[in-house]
């Protein structure tokens, strides 16, 4: 099986390098490329390494920290339609409200994180309330 998908994935790679080199779009490709690293390297990794420290001391830090992930990976998600032009020529294209729905997919994630934080906290609170050996 493996090998099998090692040959899959060879003749996919070569299919590709034939159609990046044949179809005149190499400088494309690696411009994209090059704007990916750069974004990552010099954007998205500080960014995350920089709440990384933040919420070192955070007392609820894995919730937040999830919530975090969620959001982000939404945004991302979100980016191609949040950063559309402006006017559209074709209104059935991209007809929905979308930055109010993002937003409002935020702010579910951020209620689902207090809420989860809340639970955590009633269940530490009776827990430690508990006289030993009453369980």
């Amino acid at each position: 099986m493996r090998t099998a998908l090692g040959v899959i994935g060879a003749g996919l790679l070569g299919y590709g390098l034939v159609l990046l080199f044949g179809g005149g779009q190499f400088a494309d490709v690696a411009i994209w490329l090059a704007g990916a690293v750069a974004l990552h390297d010099g954007i998205i990794a500080p960014l995350v390494l920089a709440a990384g420290l933040l919420l070192a001391g955070v007392r609820a830090s894995r919730t937040v920290r999830g919530a975090l992930i969620v959001a982000g990976s939404l945004t991302v998600v979100a980016l191609p339609v949040l950063l559309r032009p402006g006017a559209r020529n074709n209104s059935s294209v991209l007809p929905l409200d979308y930055p109010r729905n993002w937003l409002l997919s935020l702010a579910a994630v951020a209620l689902l994180a207090a809420l989860l934080h809340l639970a955590r906290w009633l269940r530490g609170r009776t827990s430690s309330r508990r006289p030993h050996g009453s369980e």
